[in-house]
């Protein structure tokens, strides 16, 4: 009877450890959602605020909830600051929360797919292929497709580049860490070798020059009618992501173990290359190859929410959402009235990072032979 007892109260304490540790996260999770969109509010009416005509935070809200048709207070602007904020910055914005949170959540799920905390789009060759894709389309004028023939070009050349890199990488069965990284970049090599053949042959040199700016990753040049396809991909890939969350939950103990589960691994991974593949690409198309923000905001949210999942997925898009907005402020204003390209900055925040991250799993590997 006393065994029985001690047994019994044992398993009791057990439980109520877990329904606190479940708590806790929960409350951690909500917390930290709950910054991240106040940081987005405030990111954005900064976005909205900062430029070369500065207008008030106060007027920014004024002219969007007029814009709206909320009238809660006279219009005191002029109508060139409200074409700036609704016509020019706005769409810009948006764009960029979009563009952010998509790459943070492929990068989160690239990391799950492939075993690999380094993993990411841009990494991976997988921005490289789709920029060829797209590029291939303005330089040959491919319209198969009418206005889509760009995102259906990246999302073919992101899906090849991804699959290039898979098949590369797997020897024996297996892929490690190193081999997976070292294909990528080899990949992402000879990809933007072609691209830059394909640009230093064509004979119209202006259309080249915009092409050349397009692939250094930018926001600029977009309007309200180009916004519907990006959103939609983002839409569709989150949502997709989160009813696999699971999935990409069993694959963290290896692929035995998920199988071992009851996950059909290689079918599991063929479907969701499809649909990262196809985010990639119309984010791609939209703003060109920006790199490294699928790489840190995975591994920066975890720091805060653990590694489920459920829980990654939609703090990592608020974060990248954040980051990329704040990250195209910079490159409006640091240089004005010369715009640097969106992508030199994140290259040169996530360049540190990865380095980084290199030798934290370096130690790691060391500790765990020593031990």
């Amino acid at each position: 009877m006393t065994q029985a007892a001690t047994d019994t109260s044992t398993e009791r304490t057990v439980q109520r450890r877990r329904a606190t540790g479940s708590a806790t996260g929960t409350t951690r999770l909500a917390v930290t959602l709950l910054v991240l969109t106040a940081l987005l509010v405030v990111s954005a009416t900064a976005g909205l605020a900062i430029g070369s005509v500065h207008v008030p935070p106060g007027q920014v809200w004024g002219i969007v909830t007029h814009a709206l048709g909320a009238d809660w207070q006279d219009p005191d602007w002029s109508r060139a600051r409200e074409t700036i904020v609704v016509d020019v910055r706005a769409p810009r914005v948006l764009l960029g929360a979009i563009i952010g949170a998509g790459l943070a959540v492929i990068g989160t799920a690239l990391q799950a797919l492939v075993c690999n905390p380094l993993a990411e789009p841009y990494l991976l060759g997988v921005s490289s292929g789709a920029s060829l894709g797209a590029v291939s389309v303005i330089v040959f004028g491919f319209t198969l497709f009418g206005p889509l023939s760009l995102s259906v070009a990246a999302f073919v050349g992101a899906l090849g580049a991804l699959l290039l890199v898979y098949a590369t990488a797997r020897t024996g069965g297996r892929i490690t860490s190193a081999r997976l990284v070292l294909s990528g970049v080899a990949i992402a090599a000879v990809l933007t070798a072609v691209l830059d053949l394909l640009l230093l042959t064509t004979a119209r040199g202006n259309e080249a020059r915009a092409v050349l700016a397009w692939t250094l990753g930018g926001l600029g040049g977009v309007n309200w009618g180009t916004l519907w396809l990006p959103s939609t991909a983002l839409l569709f890939g989150v949502g997709v992501l989160m009813v696999q969350a699971r999935n990409l939950n069993l694959l963290l103990a290896g692929e035995e173990a998920a199988t071992t589960m009851g996950l059909d691994v290689a079918r599991f991974r063929a479907r969701l290359f499809v649909v990262l593949s196809l985010v990639t690409g119309v984010l791609v198309a939209a703003a060109g190859p920006i790199g490294f923000v699928g790489l840190m905001m995975p591994h920066i949210v975890r720091l805060f929410v653990g590694g489920d999942h459920r829980r990654v997925l939609p703090t990592a898009a608020l974060g990248g959402a954040v980051f990329l907005i704040w990250a195209d402020i910079a490159a409006r204003t640091i240089a004005a009235p010369m715009e640097i390209p969106v992508g030199v900055l994140t290259a040169l925040c996530g360049g540190p990072f990865f380095l980084w991250l290199m030798r934290r799993d370096a130690r790691r590997g060391t500790d765990r032979g020593m031990a």
